[in-house]
């Protein structure tokens, strides 16, 4: 009996895949063959410059540009001259490592030329390794897509190297880090593990549901079915409750409890209101208000940059205008919008309509009024019809969120604003003198964090559509489990479920969803 569950589970680990496994056949016949290299640091003038190469020809490429020609120590810097193969002539004087397989970033045979950052440098030592047969240019990507081949990466993994390639603030740096440190994929082969062992638990019922040594409660079908049927010999047999399985040591976790966990857990990560897409992309942030409230001085200030025109005279935004930020750490998109009001032309009437149709888009809205003139008809109008019903919005469920800033307080009286309808919590401002921006800043920034997620604690976010589409379709399969009658419709849905887990990781990936991410990559990663 114990022999059976034992083949059961390790039947269950290797099908259909094993997630934990982080090799692709497919992906493994790239790093066959060819001996690539590629300048890995940036292009133009810089003190070094790293050009690095992939492949069994890695070593007699070392050996034909060097002098001596032995190989140095692995891992250890050596300063080396390095030459022409064909001519003989110098090239550079160069730090270079030698990286054996399979104790390297690809798995393969590396070495690394530091050599100086000058184009005539570069490109005669690109040229050079270029004549070694054997050799030629790397593809974007593709050192990464090697070391995905050979285990070094898992997929998750892989789309961290990335995201963090192109972080460009704090946040995403601390995301990216994390997603490269495996934690979204080790989160992944745990629900694996889950399901595996859920799996094994299934087979064994199947093969040996009528042997008395079953443990008890190895399966506990909460459906509403009441039971699971079991296909036996052509013959639909009785359903079977766990109460009338035999009893005898078994731990108390049974298949159906886990599963129902797994579930949950599930669950909790798809209702992120996508906070890790958000992240790796940028919130959307739109400042809108009436006419002459400061929204353009607003876009300059926090931007550092003139993105839009600053004039007394109203209307002077017709359309929306989008610039990238870096907002107390987090990425967003900002938005400078129309003035809010019933515009006297066809033209502005029709910025004012796409400042509406962004402000139904927007993540974060900043709604700017004059702290100078909050009794004013448009104050009181954009008051009553944008920032009370979305204040309450954001307080509440909604995934909308909306912060009000009180621009021009330099024009205010020392007692404060003078008489105004109630207001919201609100922000008081100066675009002009810069006062109160301080405090902006560490709101927003509050702000930002509920939309986008704080990458420093909490369980790993999912950063990609792709990790979305599986989780979904895992969760999916499992609500088919739930609703099985038959044993065998119960273990099918495991093996779909535990298929889409394995796909996020990169097990079982198709070469056109390889290809997809891995031509983000530049040339030399």
């Amino acid at each position: 009996m114990r022999w059976g569950l034992w083949t059961l589970a390790a039947r269950a680990a290797r099908g259909p895949c094993s997630l934990c496994t982080r090799q692709s056949s497919a992906a493994q016949a790239l790093g066959s063959g060819a001996t690539i290299f590629a300048l890995s640091s940036g292009q133009g003038r810089c003190g070094i410059a790293v050009i690095r190469t992939s492949g069994p020809s890695s070593s007699h490429a070392l050996r034909s540009l060097t002098a001596p020609r032995d190989l140095p120590p692995a891992r250890s810097a050596r300063l080396r001259l390095l030459s022409d193969p064909r001519s003989g002539e110098p090239l550079d004087r160069a730090l270079v490592l030698w990286f054996p397989g399979p104790h390297s970033f690809t798995g393969e045979d590396c070495v690394e030329l530091h050599v100086h950052g000058g184009p005539a440098v570069v490109s005669g030592v690109l040229q050079a390794l270029g004549s070694v047969p054997g050799l030629r240019p790397a593809e974007a990507g593709e050192f990464t897509r090697r070391a995905f081949a050979h285990g070094k990466l898992n997929l998750t993994e892989v789309e961290g190297l990335a995201d963090l390639i192109h972080a460009e603030t704090e946040a995403q740096r601390r995301q990216a880090l994390r997603q490269l440190d495996g934690e979204l994929g080790q989160l992944c082969c745990d629900w694996a593990e889950t399901l595996t062992k859920a799996l094994a638990h299934v087979e064994a019922y199947i093969d040996f549901g009528e042997d008395d040594n079953l443990e008890e409660g190895v399966l506990e079908q909460g459906g509403s079915a009441g039971g699971w049927k079991v296909q036996t010999g052509g013959i639909l047999a009785p359903k079977v409750s766990s109460d009338s399985l035999p009893s005898a040591c078994l731990p108390p976790h049974t298949a159906d409890s886990k599963v129902r966990a797994l579930e949950v857990a599930l669950d909790t990560h798809l209702r992120d209101a996508r906070r890790g897409q958000r992240l790796r992309s940028g919130a959307h942030v739109v400042v809108t208000g009436p006419p002459n409230a400061g929204k353009s001085s607003l876009v300059n200030l926090l931007s550092r940059k003139p993105v839009s025109i600053v004039s007394p005279e109203p209307g002077t935004t017709r359309d929306v205008l989008e610039t990238p930020v870096d907002l107390a750490g987090f990425p967003a998109l900002l938005s400078d919008t129309a003035g809010l009001r019933d515009g006297v032309g066809p033209v502005e009437q029709e910025g004012v309509r796409r400042a509406r149709e962004r402000l139904e888009q927007a993540d974060l809205i900043v709604a700017v009024l004059d702290a100078s003139d909050l009794a004013s008809p448009s104050s009181r109008n954009f008051l009553d019809t944008v920032v009370v019903p979305r204040g309450g919005q954001s307080s509440g469920g909604s995934t909308q969120r909306l912060l009000l800033v009180l621009n021009k307080s330099d024009l205010l009286p020392p007692q404060g604003p003078g008489p105004c309808p109630a207001l919201p919590p609100h922000l008081l401002l100066s675009c002009l003198t810069g006062e109160g921006l301080d405090g902006l800043l560490e709101t927003l920034k509050t702000e930002l964090a509920a939309v986008c997620g704080d990458p420093s604690t909490g369980p790993p976010l999912l950063t990609r559509a792709r990790h979305r589409h599986h989780l979904q379709g895992c969760l999916d399969a499992l609500s088919h489990y739930k609703g099985a009658e038959d044993l065998a419709l119960a273990a099918e849905a495991l093996r779909v479920a535990r298929r889409h887990l394995a796909h996020l990781a990169g097990g079982g990936g198709t070469e056109e969803i390889l290809d997809v991410i891995f031509r983000d990559f530049c040339v030399g990663k």
